[in-house]
């Protein structure tokens, strides 16, 4: 790779390009990155990698290199190494030496360049124990007691990349896959768990979620891992099953707990069938966890009131970034999860039945000493473990 455009090759080996893609991958794990974008431009070959949520730029390649590079990702993802007009996908594996591999998943899009490839990292044995994401020991105790129910659905919401398939693992993780009956319908499945059922959905084949999700009743579950519910017809298999025996975790895109009531119901659904199926909702983000090489303290000398939504103590002092090569520059390193979680108790219950408005359902877990995603992360930053801009960033 390089960072100028001197000394470029009009003709790239196959075996410059296998050690540059072998590169690539090994720095992007160095880095914790979750993916890494190659783009081709009129001039170079742009790489980044997302860390911690955020794009970071790389030293880019030479526009020789774009074609061979594509094509080397293409054949081990199994790609058509022909096809350069429609999108693709595919899995590989990358060594990384003294035995480690690491599973990746390949996209390519066609774009006015040239194709620009996605390499997602999957982590392997990535499932983190319930405790370890960033849930306050009340809301694990809320959360394990979600888990324990023999029959319902639970709900973990939130925008794309905030971390909702770790949540669906970790609480997997806290069920007796002996005595249990465990089947997932996923897309794509991220972590091989030996002792359960994975199923990964194929729409192009017509095997989509709806479709799974019916075959998978037939299978005699007592717990349905249900990747996302993506649709009306779904939503409505998953709610049957949750009525009928069946434990149902699956996630959503919503934005809080109550957005998630109010999209249920607005899909279709009876509001007594949702209030009736549902036994737990959680909300999350990920916010990045502020330098320790690097941050700088203040103390917090205004009302902010006004920005944040609810007055922070007096003279509270906090965490600033700055960036250092430790950091890669950013002033953050890592990443926590910041939950809201809600167990669907029986004022709710009555609440969603008469399909509720937002402030009544805001009221409600405000008197129920819920505390809002927005609260829990600045308790985060509070202890210095963020910044305040961060946890604004993100909620």
């Amino acid at each position: 790779m390089s960072g100028t455009g001197g000394g470029e090759r009009t003709v790239y080996e196959s075996g410059e390009i296998v050690r540059a893609l072998d590169e690539i991958i090994r720095k992007a794990v160095q880095a914790r990155a979750s993916d890494i974008h190659i783009e081709t431009k009129e001039d170079r070959v742009r790489i980044r990698f997302r860390v911690d949520g955020v794009m970071a730029e790389q030293p880019y390649m030479p526009l020789a290199a774009a074609a061979p590079l594509c094509s080397r990702i293409k054949v081990l993802a199994k790609m058509d190494i022909a096809e350069r007009r429609q999108p693709q996908d595919g899995t590989f594996k990358s060594e990384l030496g003294r035995g480690r591999k690491i599973s990746l998943r390949a996209s390519t899009f066609p774009a006015f360049d040239g194709e620009k490839v996605v390499l997602r990292l999957l982590q392997a044995n990535a499932i983190m124990p319930l405790d370890t994401l960033g849930l306050g020991r009340g809301q694990v105790q809320t959360v394990r007691q979600m888990a324990r129910n023999t029959g319902g659905l639970v709900l973990v919401t939130g925008p794309t990349g905030s971390g909702k398939t770790s949540t669906l693992y970790s609480i997997l993780s806290e069920l007796d896959t002996s005595r249990l009956n465990i089947v997932t319908l996923e897309d794509p499945i991220e972590v091989q768990l030996p002792e359960i059922t994975q199923g990964q959905v194929t729409p192009r084949a017509g095997f989509t979620f709806a479709k799974g999700l019916r075959a998978i009743l037939r299978q005699d579950p007592d717990v349905i891992l249900v990747g996302e519910m993506r649709d009306a017809e779904t939503a409505q298999i998953a709610i049957q099953a949750s009525l009928t025996g069946h434990l149902v975790l699956s996630t959503m895109h919503t934005n809080s707990t109550i957005s998630t009531i109010t999209r249920l119901i607005d899909i279709g659904l009876e509001p007594y069938i949702v209030a009736n199926a549902l036994v737990g909702l959680l909300a999350q983000r990920l916010v990045r966890m502020a330098c320790t090489k690097c941050a700088q303290s203040y103390t917090l000398e205004q009302d902010v009131t006004a920005e944040v939504g609810f007055p922070l103590p007096e003279g509270s002092t906090m965490q600033r970034a700055v960036g250092c090569d430790a950091c890669m520059y950013t002033g953050f390193k890592g990443r926590r999860g910041i939950f809201e979680t809600v167990e669907i108790t029986e004022p709710i219950q009555t609440l969603i039945k008469r399909k509720g408005e937002a402030r009544e359902y805001k009221a409600l877990l405000r008197e129920m000493g819920v505390p809002t995603l927005r609260r829990v992360g600045m308790r985060q930053a509070l202890k210095g473990r963020t910044t305040a801009s961060e946890v604004l960033r993100v909620t």
